[in-house]
């Protein structure tokens, strides 16, 4: 294992440890040995980089220090992390990704201007550690995850059943709404089912996420899902000064196609299951445009397959 591949293993053991704040993790190495190491601590705490300079001391003085993101530059609930670098005799700095945050950014020039000798990797896998932080700085509205049940022939139920996707696939979509800060359906999707959209079966350290339908018209009778009846994009960005950093869409065939047309969505879980329904709606209805996507991978899910891909990379 790299020290950069360690500082990112000990960003993902503290994942949303730091939240709302993103997580960075951190290696002191000098001589080839690792001198001090961490990752952010709960929102007030110290950052990666000071709590790997902490454990370090004056080990830190002429060594490298790895991160998952560059060191910081704006005084928020702690000081610039670039002066603590500074002021900690580092020679080196070697990080995995810069920071999106306009008024956090430019921690790399920053030191290198200092005589601090930098460099920067800019892994795939650091982004996608902080993606939908990344996606609330960068673009002003949640990270937007398009998640789907799907048969081998693209449609969306399977006559006479209620359920297209198998058991382990469902447990892992309850996991998947304790993770993000809210779930949302259409209106359509609300009139026929009535989803309560809540995490259950599993751990929910932060809570249950907001449940929201976007539409127009009534809410059933004891629905406990937020309208939001405005424009998408003026509702993602009202929803990003809430606080919401991440949405997980599990609408009907017209909600994703209304998202992916005003290009909201980022990324795509589809889960495929090993049938043929051979009747009923797809996965989208009719775009304006086709969407390429990247980064596709594939894994298995009980019987299932779980495929993800990307409209927005992080």
């Amino acid at each position: 294992m790299t020290f950069l591949e360690r500082a990112l293993e000990l960003a993902a053991e503290a994942h949303g440890c730091a939240y709302p704040n993103p997580t960075v993790g951190a290696v002191v190495v000098s001589g080839g040995e690792v001198v001090g190491e961490g990752a952010t601590e709960p929102l007030g705490g110290r950052h990666g980089e000071i709590v790997a300079l902490d454990a370090a001391g004056e080990r830190a003085r002429g060594a490298t220090l790895y991160l998952t993101m560059e060191p910081c530059t704006h005084h928020g609930h702690t000081p610039p992390c670039v002066e603590r670098v500074l002021a900690s005799g580092v020679a080196r700095v070697v990080a995995a990704s810069l920071d999106p945050n306009p008024v956090a950014s430019g921690g790399l020039d920053h030191l290198g201007r200092r005589g601090v000798d930098v460099e920067l990797r800019d892994t795939w896998a650091a982004h996608r550690q902080n993606e939908a932080w990344r996606a609330w700085v960068a673009r002003g509205r949640p990270f937007i995850v398009l998640k789907s049940a799907v048969t081998l022939d693209g449609r969306v139920t399977v006559p006479g059943s209620r359920w297209v996707s198998g058991e382990k696939s469902r447990r892992l979509v309850h996991e998947l709404r304790a993770e993000v800060d809210a779930v949302a359906v259409g209106m359509g999707t609300v009139r026929a089912d009535q989803p309560r959209l809540d995490a259950r079966g599993v751990p929910t350290a932060r809570g249950q996420p907001r449940r929201l339908a976007f539409g127009r018209g009534l809410l059933p009778d004891g629905s406990q899902l937020e309208l939001r009846s405005g424009p998408l994009a003026e509702e993602l960005r009202a929803l990003a000064r809430e606080g919401v950093q991440s949405l997980l869409l599990e609408g009907g065939p017209t909600l994703a196609a209304a998202f992916l047309d005003e290009d909201l969505v980022d990324k795509l879980l589809l889960f495929v299951a090993p049938v043929l329904s051979g009747d009923g709606p797809n996965l989208v209805s009719a775009l304006r445009c086709p969407r390429t996507l990247s980064r596709l991978a594939a894994r298995p899910v009980g019987e299932d397959v779980v495929l993800e891909a990307y409209v927005h990379e992080p």
